[in-house]
């Protein structure tokens, strides 16, 4: 069988980033991994167990706190309930809504929004109804 497994982004402050995805997003940590050899740290977060779901990892280099995004990254997309909501508990815990809540344009008809997370990575919010 074959799923996708994980996409691995680079993040300059693994607490913050932690934080963002359990507390916004309601994500679970899922595994935390130290490599004190090559000096990083693995974070996987995300809603269900490395069996049965794709992950987010967290990639910390130590002594890494910033990185150039560049412009060929586009999104990951999260399906929602309640769209609104979710983007207030983002804002509450200090995160950054960059497209509030409306339907998408040309067609769809469903809600989406889009925020950030502590690196800048845009997240893509799907309302599932």
């Amino acid at each position: 069988m074959k799923r996708i497994l994980h996409t691995m982004i680079r993040v300059g402050d693994l607490d913050k980033s932690i934080d963002f995805y359990i507390n916004s997003l309601d994500m679970t940590l899922i595994k935390r991994k130290d490599y004190p050899e090559g000096k990083f740290t693995l974070v996987f977060v995300g809603y269900g167990t490395e069996e049965d779901s794709a992950l987010i990892e967290l990639t910390y280099n130590w002594g890494t706190n910033k990185y150039d995004l560049g412009n060929a990254f586009g999104h990951v997309a999260i399906g929602v309930e309640d769209i609104y909501a979710c983007c207030k508990k983002v804002i509450s815990n200090g995160g950054k809504v960059t497209r509030e809540p409306n339907p998408m344009k040309f067609g769809g008809g469903r809600n989406i929004a889009f925020i950030e997370d502590p690196d800048g990575y845009k997240i893509e919010l799907i309302e599932n109804k």
